[in-house]
């Protein structure tokens, strides 16, 4: 419980970290008082921007005060990590973390450990699967840790919208603890269903702190009926004019990269705005995020890379370019806006399109039995020599970022286990769970059916996310563009032919590279390393990728009945090959067609 001596070194962290007239909320005394006994389990689910890590820093504070070890945190994203160092300088804590952006520092973070001069040290779930990490720093850490945090703990949960394997190797630590040691989980994003299984894999004894998580100052629009062309077009039509910065979300990494260049073509520097993905080194992540909190950017324009944790309290707008599969993932991102300010907008923009990316969100995470026993054929194989990720790729013709899931998800089972210098079998047997995978599967499709109502506008949008939150105190927000009738002031429901057209014209003009491999697939040429420049292609150029917004009627066309190819097609090849010649080593002297089956018209005509 908190005495008088504990309030006071909890309210002077949220004094700290909140202003002088901060005070802990009812819940966080709850969950600070319950930390500071030995052996507690507190789970709290609240809504964004509510002050949750506060709740842990204050235990922190208490703890260490009375001679406790170090808190523990695991948290899911390097900005996050960031971030939340920070956060604990502000409330009179050291803090440090290991990860996989600073290596150079980590015997000197280990160090610190070691001689009692960290408060708190944050890691990745990732970090808990190294078994350097694991005998370097956790077998000592597990038996005097003063509090561990598990921070996004949804993720715990593969009934969970973002649910992670290693977050898995969160229960082989709550193995090894102390049983004294209290333990914290934390989220926004947790159903009843989640929640429980989060609970449970805690203990029978989890204090669980639901409040309610309506967002008063979220104004929740949805714009209907745009081709993913014309969602580009919107978003460069509104982005002067919406108030303050903030995040536009993307569900591709080309999508990202595409906006910004159309954002950028058309507007120059007058909107400054920067794509973040996962392809960013560390560096330029943590420069781009500093750039948008000190509201040097307009905009992000950014992938889910950009997401939990990331704070920043004057956040004017999150706009979604395609809807998210889930409403629990959407109600997460959303969520960065309007943190401390009275209005933030949260603008919807659905295409058909995003369909197809729900469905192959609700079986990615799934295992393929198939893939799996290949796996498994090639580290029997191997005996007790250990296999890289890129040699288990070549030899079982699964690719690598699948390998690379399955692996995680084996080595969880104990299937698998990683050692130093690659994966090995354990011979545990390895069984397909059909009746628990078509369960998490059906819950996933449940969630999209839940963002086809979100976007027909069925209802009250804010009350719509609560519900999937299973939120008993859900009901109409009076705000939304469904409560309201219609878009706000200042939100239009379709973008200038004018823009349109722009867009067409910079995003038909980028240029795209077909990059060459670099590197021999590990032992399946008989060879392996980096390909000789006199064996390697040179990059190649495509006119049209993937699913590009710009050429997606005229593509569906083409592969419609069969008859020649738009005119457009051919203008638009003979341009790039005329940007390309610049470059080129030699100029083509053969054309080769691969004829598209059942469009011989198509081809003859390209």
């Amino acid at each position: 419980m908190l005495d008088e001596t504990r309030s006071e070194v909890a309210q002077r962290v949220i004094a700290a970290m909140a202003g002088p007239d901060a005070r802990l909320r009812e819940d966080q005394a709850t969950a600070v008082g319950a930390l500071c006994e030995d052996g507690a389990r507190v789970l709290v689910v609240q809504a964004t921007g509510w002050g949750k890590s506060a709740v842990y820093w204050a235990a922190t504070a208490v703890r260490r005060a009375e001679r406790a070890g170090p808190t523990l945190v695991v948290s899911p994203l390097l900005s996050l990590m960031r971030d939340q160092v920070a956060a604990a300088s502000r409330a009179g804590l050291t803090a440090a973390t290991l990860n996989s952006s600073n290596f150079e520092e980590w015997d000197e973070v280990e160090h610190a450990l070691k001689a009692g001069e960290l408060d708190v040290l944050l890691v990745s779930p990732e970090r808990l699967a190294n078994p350097g990490f694991g005998r370097r720093v956790l077998d000592g850490l597990a038996g005097s840790l003063g509090l561990l945090v598990i921070d996004e703990a949804h993720a715990v949960s593969d009934w969970g919208h973002d649910f992670r394997p290693d977050y898995r190797r969160v229960s082989d630590v709550l193995q090894r603890l102390n049983p004294a040691t209290p333990v914290l989980a934390t989220t926004a994003t947790a159903n009843q269903r989640v929640t429980d299984d989060v609970a449970q894999q805690l203990g029978e004894a989890t204090l669980v702190l639901r409040g309610q998580l309506a967002r008063a100052s979220l104004e929740l629009s949805v714009v209907p009926s745009l081709s993913p062309l014309e969602r580009y077009a919107w978003v460069v039509d509104h982005m002067p004019t919406l108030a303050g910065s903030g995040i536009v979300y993307t569900l591709t990494v080309a999508d990202a990269e595409r906006l910004t260049e159309a954002l950028r073509e058309v507007h120059g520097d007058a909107v400054p705005v920067a794509a973040y993905t996962g392809r960013l080194q560390a560096d330029e992540r943590h420069a781009l995020e500093d750039a948008l909190r000190d509201n040097r950017l307009k905009a992000l324009i950014a992938t889910s890379a950009l997401g939990m944790g990331y704070d920043k309290p004057d956040l004017g707008f999150v706009v979604h370019v395609g809807a998210p599969p889930s409403p629990v993932s959407y109600y997460q991102q959303v969520g960065r806006a309007g943190r401390a300010i009275d209005h933030a907008h949260a603008v919807l923009l659905p295409s058909e399109a995003d369909a197809g990316v729900w469905d192959y969100f609700a079986t990615a995470t799934i295992p393929v039995p198939e893939q799996v026993r290949a796996v498994l054929d090639v580290l029997d194989r191997s005996r007790d020599e250990p296999l890289s990720v890129v040699a288990v790729e070549a030899q079982s013709g699964v690719r690598r970022g699948r390998v690379e899931l399955l692996l995680k998800q084996l080595a969880v089972d104990g299937v698998v286990d990683r050692v130093e210098g690659g994966w090995l079998a354990t011979g545990v047997e390895w069984s397909y769970d059909e009746e628990h995978y078509d369960g998490v599967v059906g819950v996933r499709r449940r969630e999209a059916d839940i963002m086809r109502a979100y976007v027909a506008g069925e209802r009250c949008l804010m009350e719509l996310l609560q519900e999937s939150l299973d939120d008993p105190a859900a009901e109409p927000c009076g705000r939304c563009s469904v409560c309201r009738g219609g878009l706000p002031d200042g939100l239009g429901p379709r973008p200038s032919d004018a823009t349109v057209s722009a867009v067409t014209a910079v995003l038909r003009g980028q240029v795209h590279v077909l990059e060459p491999r670099k590197m021999w697939p590990g032992g399946a040429f008989g060879t392996r390393g980096k390909i000789a420049a006199e064996d390697a292609h040179e990059e190649g150029r495509t006119l049209v990728f993937a699913d590009a917004p710009e050429w997606r009627e005229t593509v569906a066309r083409m592969f419609g009945p069969d008859a020649p190819a738009p005119p457009e097609v051919g203008e638009a090849s003979v341009a790039l090959l005329s940007r390309w010649r610049s470059s080129w080593s030699a100029r083509p002297e053969v054309v080769v067609d691969l004829t598209a089956t059942g469009h011989p018209q198509v081809t003859a005509s390209v």
